[in-house]
């Protein structure tokens, strides 16, 4: 190398000794001049200092001819290649019982190759002659410990938390571009028994270039971020980075003998920054999920007969569904599962309610939501559950005669990005769908995709049946235990009835008498307290016997708002209609009451709580509204009315739940709007009783 190529690498190392001195700096400073506690951030801080003083002393060396700064030079080579080893090595989690075998060789591998490398450089300074160790040794031991950093950070990449991912790129990324650098420098060393002058006169620049990286991964988690990364306590060891290096040898090898017996000079150094470019963009296109969509499909129509691996698909879907434990964790699997059968990032379950009519949008993953509702009898609803068939909506938008007299809603036909209607069919019903996303790749769906998803999607609703009807088993429970607490309860009102009932019966008697008033106010008291403890526990609830009958909306209000002013309460009443509604009085009065308590409590004193009473059509519309402390659209979407679900401390959830089975009993409909921390409305609409109020004989008198 002539002294104007040295004065430039001279200035690469510089550079680089300096790029690692601000990057050391800027991690003591981020942790307030403290040194990181973690291993795995002392071996970081560790490795950035020793590539700083490697810079350095390179620049030194090159620029004073000094073989022994040149020495000290590439030791701090060795030991920072084995600094970066140890980082990596500590990223790794613990091996559990069984698999320790694996995690100590890959740490025995590394501490042999650097012993290895260390041991060259000192005998080759021992013996600057030796034409093997500057040709073959070195160059060998340089590539060996390139290689296996490069494996390393497969290890790394591959295990760890989908979480930390977005942290681990830029590391990555930085340290696999400056170890495939040193493997093409030292791997054309070995196959032509020289160092290519080129590569090595930008190595320090190249470097330099990495820690912008690096800093990237210090600035989004601080400066002890090593020790938050997550990796996977499975950490499979995958070999593909040596298949790969394998291939690259080869590939140079044949480059490098072509120049040998062909020619050519093509402008190395400018070759060279385009290659390594090249290798950083594959590098990135290899963390896509969209680039292993495609290989993954290439690969399956291309080598195999069969796109899938039933067994291993089969094994990954069941094990996804059966790790969940709540309907929305199982939701979200099922929609997960059946997108990574064909590629697709991600969808919305729409499934029925019991309280609810219609299939809902339920769970979505990546999808917008919708409060569209697909009615049970509409089209696309008895086509899927005739056909029992996935619906492909781009092969729909294109041949719609192909799938007869299906109509798309007009809320799936704003969803352009909508590719597969999946149907979930449990027996010969249809119990919900599923929508997929387009792939990220173009897929053909074809009869075997077709198949694969109609049978995942059967197991899928299998378990989706199962979930539900064991909640219903539980609430069925619940009710049993209701009905118990109810006995005794019930058994302790006899007693209270029996002790209040002596007591009227002998106050005729003894009214008079001093001792029996006060014995008297000792029982109403302590019966009262029984009450109200008896109150906390059970709130009263009985069906009255009888038919339906016609019950006057207005009294009923009135009475409500009586008994609300009677607790020091305001209730505005806007009667804008009489009604006469089907229903038992009090029930009815009992409902509208719940709701307006339930507004009372929500309500600060300050606020204002309402009930106004009108018709719609054939139907009675009460209103019930309050400006108080509101509800969040997912308390009353999953919550509001279901058994045993409340807001407050002392409440068992039956209220609002009993209600709604009333009024949906009556042919009626409940719906709640609502916003937190702006109030509530709740609209119940009662169908007429349709009966004359006025006698016959009202037509004869004089107008």
């Amino acid at each position: 190398m002539n002294p104007h190529d040295n004065t430039f690498a001279a200035w690469g190392f510089g550079l680089a000794g300096l790029a690692y001195l601000a990057f050391a700096l800027t991690l003591i400073r981020i942790g307030e001049w403290r040194v990181p506690a973690s291993r795995a951030g002392k071996a970081l801080f560790g490795a950035v200092s020793c590539s700083s003083l490697w810079g350095w002393f390179a620049m030194v060396s090159l620029l004073h001819e000094s073989e022994l700064l040149g020495f000290l030079a590439s030791m701090f080579d060795v030991g920072r290649y084995g600094l970066w080893l140890a980082f990596l090595l500590l990223l790794r989690p613990t091996p559990v019982q069984g698999s320790a075998t694996g995690m100590s060789s890959l740490s025995r591998t590394s501490l042999l190759l650097v012993t290895l490398a260390a041991m060259g450089q000192i005998l080759f300074y021992l013996h600057p002659g030796d034409s093997f160790l500057q040709a073959r040794g070195l160059p060998m031991t340089s590539m060996a410990l390139s290689i296996f950093g490069l494996v390393l950070i497969e290890q790394v990449f591959r295990n760890v938390d989908p979480d930390s991912r977005w942290s681990v790129k830029p590391v990555s990324a930085a340290l696999a571009g400056s170890f495939a650098f040193d493997l093409y420098m030292y791997s054309q060393a070995v196959i032509f028994g020289n160092v290519d002058a080129d590569a090595q006169s930008i190595r320090g620049a190249v470097h330099a270039l990495m820690t912008p990286l690096l800093l990237v991964s210090t600035s989004r988690l601080g400066i002890d971020w090593a020790s938050r990364l997550r990796v996977s306590r499975r950490a499979a060891f995958h070999s593909a980075t040596l298949l790969i290096c394998g291939l690259y040898l080869l590939l140079i090898s044949a480059v490098g003998y072509y120049v040998k017996y062909f020619g050519g000079d093509w402008g190395r150094a400018l070759q060279l920054c385009v290659v390594f470019a090249s290798l950083i963009l594959l590098l990135l296109l290899a963390v896509s999920g969209a680039v292993r969509a495609k290989l993954r499909i290439f690969v399956s129509k291309n080598f195999f007969r069969y796109r899938y691996d039933y067994r291993d698909e089969w094994l990954k879907f069941t094990e996804a569904l059966c790790a969940q434990g709540t309907p929305q964790e199982m939701g979200q699997q099922v929609i997960r599962g059946l997108a990574d059968l064909v590629e697709s990032p991600g969808g919305g379950l729409w499934m029925k309610r019991p309280e609810a009519s219609g299939f809902r949008q339920t769970v979505r993953l990546n999808i917008d939501a919708t409060p569209a509702v697909e009615e049970e009898d509409s089209a696309l609803s008895t086509v899927l559950e005739r056909e029992k068939a996935v619906v492909n909506l781009e092969e729909y938008r294109s041949f719609p005669g192909r799938y007869g007299l299906i109509a798309l809603p007009a809320w799936l036909q704003s969803m352009p990005q909508a590719w597969l209607i999946v149907p979930l069919i449990v027996g010969d019903k249809l119990i919900g769908f599923v929508v997929l996303l387009r792939s990220r790749t173009p897929l053909d769906a074809n009869w075997e995709v077709h198949d694969l998803l109609k049978t995942a999607s059967r197991q899928a609703a299998s378990f989706l049946a199962q979930m539900v009807a064991t909640e219903s088993l539980l609430e069925v429970r619940k009710f049993d235990a209701f009905n118990r607490m109810s006995a005794f309860v019930v058994h302790d009102l006899k007693n209270i009835v029996t002790q209040l009932s002596l007591m009227m019966k002998n106050a005729k008697r003894l009214h008079a008498n001093p001792e029996f008033q006060q014995d008297m106010l000792d029982t109403v008291e302590n019966s009262l307290e029984k009450m109200r403890q008896l109150m906390a526990q059970l709130r009263e609830g009985t069906t009255p016997a009888g038919t339906a009958f016609g019950v006057d909306l207005a009294a009923v209000a009135r009475r409500i708002e009586a008994h609300t002013t009677s607790r020091g309460r305001c209730l505005e009443l806007r009667l804008i209609q009489s009604a006469i509604a089907r229903g038992h009085e009090e029930r009815i009065e009992r409902v509208i009451g719940h709701l307006v308590l339930n507004a009372v409590e929500a309500t600060d004193p300050q606020g204002q709580v309402w009930l106004e009473l009108d018709t719609q059509g054939d139907r009675a519309r009460i209103v019930v509204g309050d400006t108080g402390h509101g509800m969040s659209a997912e308390f009353i979407r999953d919550r509001l009315f279901k058994p045993f679900q409340s807001t407050k401390s002392t409440g068992m959830g039956i209220g609002a739940y009993e209600s709604s089975q009333y009024i949906h009993e009556l042919g009626g409909k409940i719906s709640v709007a609502s916003e937190p921390q702006r109030g509530t409305q709740v609209t119940l609409l009662i169908p007429l009783f349709h009966a004359s109020v006025e006698s016959d004989l009202d037509m004869l008198k004089p107008q």
